[in-house]
C-alpha cells in the first residue's frame, strides 16, 4: 500500500484545514487507517484512527476539533481540523495496517504533510 497525504499548509489560529490521504494498492477497505502527527522535539502521536467494523477513535487532545472520515470508494481518508491552535503545528502522517488500529505497529506510512498554525 502506498499512501500520499495532502492538504497541509499555513493557517491562522482558529482556522480550518482538511487533510486527505489517498491509498493505492491493496484492499483499502480491509485496512485500519490512522492519522498521526509529530511536532518538533516531540514523539509521534496517534490522533484518530479507524478499523473496519469499529467506531472511530480520537485522542482527547483533538476530540471535538478534529474529525476522521473515510471513503472506501475513493480509497481516501480525511482529517477535518477545525479551531486550529498553534500547538497543532506539526507534520501530519497517515498510516495503514491490516490489524486493529490500536496496534501501534502500522506497516505503511505516507511521507507526511506539514501543518503550520500561526498565532
Amino acid at each position: 500500500v502506498q499512501l500520499q497525504a495532502s492538504g497541509g499548509g499555513l493557517v491562522q489560529a482558529g482556522g480550518s484545514l482538511r487533510l486527505s490521504c489517498l491509498a493505492s494498492g491493496g484492499t483499502f477497505s480491509s485496512y485500519a487507517m490512522g492519522w498521526f502527527r509529530q511536532a518538533p522535539g516531540k514523539e509521534r502521536e496517534l490522533l484518530s484512527a479507524h478499523s473496519p467494523g469499529y467506531t472511530t477513535y480520537c485522542t482527547d487532545s483533538v476530540r471535538g476539533r478534529f474529525t476522521f472520515s473515510r471513503n472506501n470508494a475513493k480509497r481516501t481518508v480525511y482529517l477535518q481540523m477545525n479551531n486550529l491552535k498553534s500547538e497543532d503545528t506539526a507534520v501530519y502522517f497517515c498510516a495503514a495496517q491490516l490489524g486493529d488500529f490500536r496496534n501501534p505497529q502500522y506497516n505503511y506510512w505516507g511521507p507526511g504533510t506539514l501543518v503550520t498554525v500561526s498565532s
